[in-house]
């Protein structure tokens, strides 16, 4: 059996509120296969943002173990090894776009190979092919401003994708978009998905980004409550998040 690319295995995360202990993420445990598109779905509070932010260390867990390609990832919450696991692993697509304004679109495009020492000529040609693939070649000298919400998340997608990850991480990515927007982006996503096979761990609370992915999981209270996979379709997304929302 092939190994999986990710696992996590009775993942914990807990901190004070005052006396109050709260369970953040309560024993997490669910793999990702190399080119999987998996969506989590929950309430706000309900723990999604937690578990991307650890799977980005950019936060440390209480307790569990992180995996990847069957490596226990023990070291990467730490600096400077966290770091390095970013930049070796994942892409970050976040719901505000987090582009620099006094940079170019290529410039910002650039930015995670240009810290990690990448030579100009990869950068240049790395630059070049992700513009054309997510349509935007002739926006390559403009700044941020200058684009509508939706040129600048593809912006954020190719950054993400600049260094060649083999895992994507979004955050609400088309939180900040109208519906037509939305689709244009999450159809981009599920492109590049299949086209590169970069596997992708969406957070969304709206079911129409959550028919993109490949597989739902739903999160209630720190804990995985339902793990189903996807066929495109709305209505036994929204019944099931429905049904656990009508459960708070």
């Amino acid at each position: 059996m092939t190994p999986s690319l990710l696992q996590i295995q009775h993942m914990t995360k807990t901190y004070q509120r005052g006396m109050e202990t709260v369970h953040a993420l309560d024993d997490v445990s669910f793999s990702m296969q190399e080119g999987e598109f998996i969506a989590i779905m929950g309430t706000s509070g309900s723990g999604k943002s937690t578990l991307l932010n650890i799977l980005g260390a950019l936060d440390q867990p209480t307790s569990g173990t992180l995996r990847l390609r069957d490596e226990a990832q023990r070291e990467i919450f730490t600096e400077p090894a966290a770091t390095l696991y970013r930049q070796q692993n994942i892409g970050f697509i976040f719901q505000s776009f987090h582009l620099l304004d006094d940079l170019t679109v290529s410039e910002n495009v650039a930015l995670p190979l240009m810290l990690a020492g990448t030579d100009a000529k990869t950068i240049r040609q790395r630059v070049e092919h992700l513009l054309e693939h997510v349509g935007l070649s002739r926006w390559a000298k403009h700044r941020p401003t200058e684009l509508s919400g939706g040129q600048q998340q593809r912006v954020a997608i190719a950054r993400a994708l600049i260094a060649e990850p083999p895992i994507v991480l979004a955050d609400e990515p088309t939180g900040n978009l109208d519906f037509r927007t939305s689709t244009e982006i999450m159809t981009l996503l599920k492109a590049l998905n299949k086209e590169q096979q970069t596997s992708i761990l969406l957070v969304t609370h709206d079911a129409q980004v959550a028919s993109y992915a490949d597989r739902v999981l739903y999160f209630h209270d720190g804990r995985i409550v339902a793990d189903q996979p996807s066929t495109g379709e709305l209505g036994p997304i929204m019944e099931t998040f429905e049904r656990y929302v009508r459960s708070v």
